[in-house]
């Protein structure tokens, strides 16, 4: 059988680097594997899904280059859930209960007060025909849970290795609510079970969910996925990320931050792996690197600053032809590769470059604080046509004219010719200044 993964998120937020890394592992997994990358939302939560979190989410993911070869959405999928109920209502496995939040809550505090763990007493199969109808006839409408085997439950787990439950030690968990709505933990093993996932790749906060999941999936005649639980991405002070609160959100680090998308892959590709973090121009680079039984289960934290270090050392690789889209964008429609190779060794984001197309084609103020070795060396200016050569050939001259070498001759220039006392190298720079701008420059003037 083809591997099969998805990456399910809820439409309730911004997708953060936690949400994105294991977008991404999937996709790789399945890219390695020859298979297929199923996009499903998670949307039965209506009250807190939104149309602009659907849509941001396939955004990002379209940014970072994670194409999907199938997509579904949970709120076309009703009927289905109403069919799978149905059949577990019936087979006695999905049992009504009438318990309200509050008696629930008093059950959990007296069990937790008594040093036990807080597990469904199943109070409710001890109710009668009789009981029922007097419950619903005071207004009561049931949630129904899922009735547990008491037998061990057992996997295999590509990160965490063999993982054991007993049964007997889970709580029934609820699966369809007193509204009808079906919840996560039915529709995501009828959704994997009728898509035919083969692997499901998820943070470990859903290791439990995943014992009690594979008896549902037994239940309703599901074959059984491989299961990998990662741990959860934390951010450098070790807490924890939160979509709803926009926390290290992809929008915010793509709009806000400049980061390239290579570089954001490039980093959450390797964190949490015997890999080292290097970066990588294409996620085919990416593909064939990687192998989940590198990744460890320590927690892996998300350093921003780390992100931005390897986004700087992407952009010192990218060619012209990679980035003339994000030059445009910014205004820069005459930005050649030229331009691009001398500025980019100094950028740590594409936004940057905005400031040096300034210095070499706008006006610029020139520190001008020695007029006079200036004028020298504005006289030993060459002539036109200018090219890489030419700032060695014209410093030399000024050297031999002034006798100046090092900081003392190349630093009172770079302050005339940019303005500024670091940058690109000169040699780069000036042929894209131009004779004119540079002679009036090293004059003191605006140019």
């Amino acid at each position: 059988m083809s591997v099969a993964v998805r990456f399910a998120p809820s439409p309730t937020g911004l997708l953060h680097v936690g949400n994105v890394r294991l977008a991404l592992v999937n996709w790789l997994f399945a890219r390695k594997a020859g298979g297929n990358f199923l996009l499903r939302l998670d949307d039965t939560d209506e009250e807190r899904s939104k149309p602009e979190y659907a849509e941001g989410i396939e955004r990002d993911l379209i940014w970072l280059g994670l194409t999907w070869d199938r997509f579904a959405r949970e709120s076309d999928r009703y009927g289905r859930y109403d069919e799978v109920a149905a059949a577990l209502k019936a087979s006695g496995r999905l049992y009504p209960c009438y318990e309200t939040p509050e008696e629930l809550n008093l059950k959990r505090a007296s069990l937790v007060s008594q040093g036990r763990p807080p597990i469904y007493d199943r109070a409710a199969l001890r109710l009668g025909d009789a009981d029922r109808a007097r419950l619903e006839s005071e207004g009561r409408t049931p949630h129904w849970r899922f009735k547990l085997e008491h037998t061990p439950v057992e996997w295999t787990d590509l990160v965490r290795g063999p993982v054991h439950f007993e049964g007997s030690a889970l709580s029934d968990p609820v699966l369809i609510r007193e509204d009808g709505r079906p919840l996560y933990t039915l529709t995501s093993v009828v959704d994997d079970a009728d898509l035919a996932i083969t692997h499901v790749i998820r943070g470990e906060d859903h290791v439990a969910n995943t014992a009690v999941q594979i008896q549902i999936f037994q239940a309703v005649g599901g074959a059984v996925p491989v299961f990998a639980h990662l741990p959860l991405l934390t951010d450098a002070t070790g807490q924890g990320l939160s979509k709803r609160l926009g926390s290290l959100s992809v929008a915010s680090l793509r709009e806000e931050e400049g980061i390239e998308p290579m570089a954001l892959a490039s980093l959450l590709a390797k964190l949490g792996t015997s890999d080292a973090i290097e970066p990588r121009l294409t996620l085919d680079e990416l593909v064939a690197e990687f192998d989940i039984a590198k990744v460890s289960r320590a927690t892996p934290k998300f350093d921003p600053e780390e992100l931005l270090r390897l986004n700087a050392r992407i952009l010192h690789l990218l060619p012209f032809e990679r980035v003339a889209g994000e030059l445009a964008a910014l205004g820069l429609d005459d930005a050649d590769a030229a331009f691009w190779e001398a500025v980019r060794p100094n950028l740590s984001r594409v936004a940057e470059a905005r400031d040096w197309w300034a210095v070499t084609h706008a006006p610029v103020a020139p520190v001008a604080d020695d007029p006079a070795f200036l004028a020298e060396a504005a006289a030993l200016l060459p002539e036109e046509p200018w090219d890489l050569s030419t700032w060695g050939t014209w410093t030399g001259a000024v050297k031999a004219r002034t006798g100046r070498k090092g900081k003392d001759l190349f630093l009172p220039l770079r302050r005339a010719l940019t303005g500024r006392d670091h940058g690109p190298e000169l040699k780069n720079l000036l042929p894209l200044i131009g004779r004119t701008r540079a002679q009036k420059r090293l004059a003191g003037e605006t140019a």
